[in-house]
């Protein structure tokens, strides 16, 4: 199933990818983790959905156009 993420998100998705490589992934959980422990759930949201995006560009889903 295709998604379409709004562009904040795939530009998080795509910046994560250019400065981590693979590790983005593991980057953004961290991250999801971090706001999780303080209980910002609108902040973990918008992780939850960057991290849906990178896996989405993983799999070919979604273009991954650069960053301009």
């Amino acid at each position: 199933m295709t998604r379409n993420f709004d562009e904040r998100t795939r530009s998080t998705a795509l910046a994560l990818i250019g400065q981590y490589g693979g590790d983005a992934e593991v980057i953004a959980v961290m991250r999801a983790a971090e706001y999780t422990a303080v209980g910002d759930v609108e902040a973990l949201a918008a992780w939850d959905d960057i991290l849906e995006c990178l896996a989405a560009i993983e799999a070919g889903e979604v273009g991954a156009r650069p960053i301009q």
